[in-house]
């Protein structure tokens, strides 16, 4: 429900946008059309596909025509694609003939590849134009929309890329110069499948403003520029981040997820994990004799397996994240490997050594047994070493086993690790106490 405040200015779309989550849809829409059409318009270029829906989709056609138009072809080709099925149709006929064929090119990619992205509206000259010809050529270009007005691409007559030029070179340059004079032919391309996240990185690496799609002849297909990559990485972000929650990514805003759907998406993978530590309890029992004989060894068993989770989802929240933004490629597991069993030992020492301090300091745990502090302040130590070591390299080498796989890296999520961990912890732990009291303890 809306917020009540009688001191917001409901004309001024900064407050629209802040606000914009405490509206209800009815409130929403009354605001909207209460904007002139000029603030009205930029209010909706602002938006996403899913708001841009809510207040449009129940408009006449003619109406929803000019709205619809707004929209640069690539926003319109995820407008559409996030249209019900049934209705797409009729919404791809309110656009003019060719931006209805080249947004039906667009929604033939898949939506996480570069051609679902790129938009195949740009300046583009020939390379034996003078300079002359091409400044006034670009002017009759832009008379129709195009992406971007920084660089003008040089294609051949098979429409193959071969070089790029800046305004600020062409009207630099002297006139009777050649276009293929002044163009740059050191390309960075994108393939028109490449993925998402692979997109970004490029332009995190490159810092331009626009690159260039072409398939595998070369062939210009699209430009894909820095805006439209800002919300692509957000969406990859969130999903990343979700995955490494636990939990399967969500496909709309939080309060937007049916409440079904998103109760689905978190038990599922709550259940593996309550089933990976049902292993906990079958390790444990494994171990019964030795804690009949030495309870105190049970105080310590939430040290363990905290140590060893916590150490292993660090890991693989590190190398998860150094993977997505290309920190880290698959050839360099073996770098990692030794650099995760180096930081885990030095990380197993550094709690290794409280924890000795913790049993030391601890006193007479058990009548009986205080002559035996130190030993069992060593097996602990030497414990919380040994599963650090082994849950940073499990959490570190666990991403990289998926990425070979051909699996999405964030799925080895934070609870995962620790889940496995766990289990192995106790391994480690019972194996130590039982080779370093034996004959005492045990």
């Amino acid at each position: 429900m809306e917020t009540e405040n009688t001191e917001l200015d409901w004309s001024d779309i900064n407050t629209l946008k802040e606000h914009w989550s405490d509206l209800d849809l009815e409130t929403r829409k009354e605001r909207f059309n209460a904007l002139p059409r000029i603030d009205a318009e930029e209010l909706f270029l602002s938006f996403g596909p899913d708001e841009q829906i809510e207040l449009v989709n129940e408009l006449p056609s003619v109406e929803k025509r000019s709205w619809i138009r707004l929209l640069a072809l690539d926003d319109a080709a995820d407008f559409i694609q996030k249209m019900p099925a049934n209705d797409r149709q009729d919404v791809l006929l309110l656009l003019d003939a060719v931006s209805r064929q080249e947004v039906m090119g667009l929604m033939a990619y898949a939506e996480d590849e570069a051609g679902g992205v790129m938009n195949p509206r740009y300046f583009r000259l020939r390379p034996d134009m003078s300079v002359e010809e091409a400044i006034r050529y670009l002017r009759a270009q832009a008379r129709t929309p195009v992406e971007t007005i920084y660089y003008a691409y040089v294609l051949d007559y098979d429409q193959k890329l071969l070089g790029i030029v800046s305004f600020r070179e062409l009207l630099l340059a002297q006139p009777d110069k050649k276009v293929r004079e002044i163009m740059k032919d050191e390309l960075v391309t994108i393939p028109e499948e490449m993925d998402r996240e692979e997109i970004a990185s490029l332009f995190v690496s490159h810092q331009y403003m626009a690159l260039p799609v072409v398939d595998d002849q070369s062939r210009m297909k699209g430009i894909i520029t820095y805006d439209d990559i800002v919300d692509v990485v957000q969406k990859e972000t969130t999903e990343d981040i979700q995955k490494i929650g636990g939990m399967q990514a969500l496909d709309a805003p939080y309060f937007k997820t049916p409440f079904l759907s998103m109760v689905k998406k978190r038990a599922g993978w709550l259940m593996v994990l309550f089933v990976g530590e049902m292993f906990t309890a079958t390790a444990m029992a494994s171990y019964e004799e030795q804690i009949q004989k030495a309870v105190v060894l049970a105080l310590f068993i939430p040290l363990i397996m905290s140590s060893g989770g916590n150490s292993g989802s660090q890991a693989s929240t590190l190398i998860i994240r150094s993977l997505a933004i290309r920190e880290i490629r698959l050839r360099d597991w073996w770098r990692v490997l030794f650099r995760e069993l180096a930081s885990g030992l030095a990380l197993g020492l550094c709690l290794g050594s409280l924890g000795f301090l913790r049993v030391m300091l601890g006193g007479q745990l058990q009548s009986g047994l205080s002559e035996h502090t130190t030993l069992l302040a060593i097996t602990v130590a030497a414990s919380v070493v040994g599963v650090v070591m082994w849950g940073s390299l499990s959490g570190a080498m666990l991403p990289f086993g998926l990425r070979k796989l051909g699996l999405d890296p964030a799925t080895a999520s934070a609870p995962l690790v620790a889940t496995l961990v766990d289990v192995t912890g106790l391994v480690i732990y019972f194996s130590v106490a039982t080779a370093l009291l034996k004959g005492v303890l045990l």
